[in-house]
């Protein structure tokens, strides 16, 4: 677990004391390794130095004193949620933990945070079609791991598909609207998306061989979650 972040994550949500921290992030969020209870008190402390929480200055260590966000920890929380991995990056826990630390900081958009994440993984995918293509025919040992690249990305833009899902549904016993996955698309929707992709084509933003590409997944596409990956890095 980043403990940095989610320390800014929960403090977005008003002042809370050291103790009050710990016992938080000891318990949750779910899914995560939680830290170390020793972990928690430097964090708060490195933070303070680094301007990006602030304190009534009785220090770090006491359980007693309260913390709160500051004006700059508060941008740097927001950069952190949209921030994608580096090139050559794997996307790992650490977005879980993004997504999930998203649906409590006030005033974040959570489906704005996951088209971030979702539009860098598919622009990924578009990168090493080409590489997978060359790989195929050529050498055996590059297309498979070509393939198993892009197998893997796949995987986690459904599983950002599903997240999003999940948090339609809000409060707890609210009847969610089935995730993108589970949606199938029409013979309408695939005709407005290949009609829009042809509107991108003419103005340049794709390639002829790009647009071949789309058109081809598109008219085969089974789910509206298909055919939002195909547009999620177009305007």
């Amino acid at each position: 677990m980043n403990v940095h972040f989610a320390l800014l994550a929960l403090l977005a949500n008003g002042p809370r004391s050291g103790l009050w921290l710990r016992e938080e992030l000891a318990a949750g969020p779910s899914g995560m390794h939680p830290p170390n209870a020793r972990q928690v008190y430097p964090a708060l402390a490195r933070l303070e130095r680094a301007g990006l929480v602030e304190s009534g200055g009785a220090g770090a260590d006491d359980p007693q004193q309260e913390f709160r966000i500051t004006a700059g920890g508060q941008r740097e929380l927001a950069g952190w949620l949209r921030t994608t991995p580096t090139p050559g990056a794997q996307p790992s826990d650490d977005l879980v933990l993004k997504i999930q630390l998203a649906g409590q900081v006030p005033g974040t958009d959570i489906h704005e945070v996951i088209q971030a994440h979702r539009r860098h993984l598919v622009e990924l995918m578009q990168r090493r079609t080409p590489a997978r293509q060359d790989g195929a025919g050529q050498n055996l040992g590059r297309a498979l791991a070509s393939y198993a690249e892009m197998f893997r990305l796949d995987s986690v833009i459904r599983w950002l598909d599903a997240a999003e899902g999940l948090l339609a549904a809000g409060p707890a016993g609210r009847t969610a609207r089935p995730p993108a996955e589970q949606i199938w698309a029409s013979d309408a929707d695939r005709e407005r998306v290949v009609a829009s992709l042809r509107d991108h084509f003419a103005v340049g933003r794709l390639t002829l061989a790009e647009l071949d590409e789309r058109l081809t997944v598109a008219l085969s596409a089974r789910t509206a979650g298909d055919l939002r990956r195909l547009m999620a890095d177009l305007p």
